[in-house]
């Protein structure tokens, strides 16, 4: 009898011990996530800019499954048995998340109770408040690329559904945007063939080829109308533009660069005329928008700037050398540029905060050391005042003009929202605030 109550006492102990270490173990989890929650709301990369994952806590069981689905480092986490988000800002919609929720805790969501974005509005079809107007990818909110990709391949498939044509027309389909979306969509358009063109402000890609060329574009197995499955998981942005490039030529399909779209005009019920800045006129039945939400580069209006040494992008980075440049911006294109540059020139960033928000882990870690080892120099709370032919005026925190020898100047502050644009084609916008994406579906 003293036996048994000797073994159950050391049982109960021993069970007691475990699970003293387990609740330890837990709590040291939670502290390291509550800290990387407190820095990040320090540094501003808490509060989520677009699409991000919401956690109903009430239903959240702290399975782990969403912070092991992310493909991302540190953007969900785990505190006291509920998931967290940590680092919104650096999240990217993958909805890995939501789908590996084993009691449908996370729903997808623009936009947070305080802070609203401005979308437009469009249907389960894609199509917007304007009948024959279709809207995919970034524009409305979903800038992940497969998901733009998938986007685009809907929206022509309703499009061909509807049968909305004119024989009027000179087109069934004009896609504006080159883009993920853009791209999937003609492919789309192509293989159930309809009359359409494609044209791009810029070139191939859309914001995608605005990325410094040896940026690694983080994206899921896709599938391409006339192509097939790609799987692609870690990959340069070059392989990217070579893959969509091989998918398009092969098809015959020649996107139309450099044709800015300025206007969109109902002619008729069943007519719309496209107008670009070049004066080109496309007579169409529907319109479908792949635009990104940056729509074009900000400027920063200051004298100097129409110069034709300043750049809003980098491409081909290796080559430029031997110059002294001068990179304008703070977030993760400003710093990934820069530090793309700084090998063979002389680089100067100028922010106009007091340091980096809103940038990315690794980003921030590399250009932090690029800062310590000299090899970029760093001007917080600066503003470039004037660009000169071989200088340039800055104004640092002490409200002091600084003239330096200057090259080249890229400017990254962002984009302007097409909102003009979409409103002038009759297109609602609305600021919207929590707003649930309804386009993602349980697999």
């Amino acid at each position: 009898m003293i036996e048994q109550v000797v073994i159950y006492g050391i049982t109960f102990f021993m069970c007691g011990l475990i699970i003293y270490f387990y609740l330890c173990k837990i709590n040291k989890k939670s502290a390291v996530v509550e800290s990387k929650v407190a820095i990040a709301k320090e540094e501003g990369r808490f509060e989520p800019l677009s699409l991000h994952p919401h956690i109903d806590l009430g239903t959240c069981i702290g399975s782990g499954a969403c912070v092991a689905a992310c493909p991302e480092k540190d953007i969900l986490g785990i505190v006291n048995g509920k998931a967290t988000v940590i680092n919104a800002t650096s999240c990217v919609g993958h909805g890995a998340c939501f789908h590996a929720c084993p009691v449908e805790a996370i729903s997808l969501r623009i936009g947070t109770e305080s802070r609203g974005v401005e979308l437009p509005h469009v249907s389960q079809s894609y199509e917007s408040n304007v009948k024959g107007i279709y809207i995919a990818g970034e524009l409305g909110g979903m800038g992940l690329i497969k998901n733009s990709v998938e986007q685009g391949k809907q929206a022509v498939q309703n499009i061909v559904k509807i049968k909305r044509a004119s024989e009027l027309n000179e087109y069934d389909l004009v896609i504006i945007g080159a883009g993920p979306a853009g791209i999937s969509a003609s492919l789309a358009a192509k293989e159930n063939n309809l009359k359409f063109v494609t044209l791009e402000q810029d070139s191939l890609g859309g914001t995608v080829f605005t990325f410094p060329r040896a940026k690694v574009v983080m994206t899921n197995p896709m599938h391409l109308p006339l192509y097939g499955k790609v799987k692609l998981q870690d990959t340069s942005k070059q392989e990217l533009l070579e893959l969509w490039n091989d998918a398009l030529s092969k098809n015959n399909i020649k996107i139309q660069e450099h044709k800015k779209v300025d206007s969109i005009v109902a002619r008729s019920e069943e007519q719309f005329e496209v107008k670009t800045a070049s004066g080109d006129s496309y007579l169409t039945s529907n319109v479908l928008v792949a635009i990104g939400r940056r729509g074009s580069p900000r400027k920063l209006n200051i004298p100097g700037e129409e110069s034709p040494k300043v750049a809003y992008r980098l491409l081909d980075s290796d080559q430029i050398q031997n110059k002294k440049i001068v990179v304008v911006g703070g977030g993760d294109s400003a710093v990934e540029s820069a530090m793309l540059l700084m090998d063979n020139n002389e680089v100067t960033l100028s922010y106009r905060k007091d340091q980096f928000a809103r940038i990315k882990p690794k980003n921030k870690e590399k250009i932090q050391e690029a800062i310590d080892t000299k090899k970029i120099s760093i001007i917080f709370n600066s503003n470039l005042k004037e660009i000169r032919e071989n200088e340039v005026i800055i104004i640092d925190e002490s409200k002091q003009e600084l003239a330096l020898s200057n090259d080249l100047v890229y400017i990254f502050a962002g984009g302007v929202l097409p909102t003009k644009f979409l409103q002038n084609a009759g297109i609602e916008i609305k600021k919207r605030f929590g707003y649930v994406m309804k386009s993602h579906k349980k697999k």
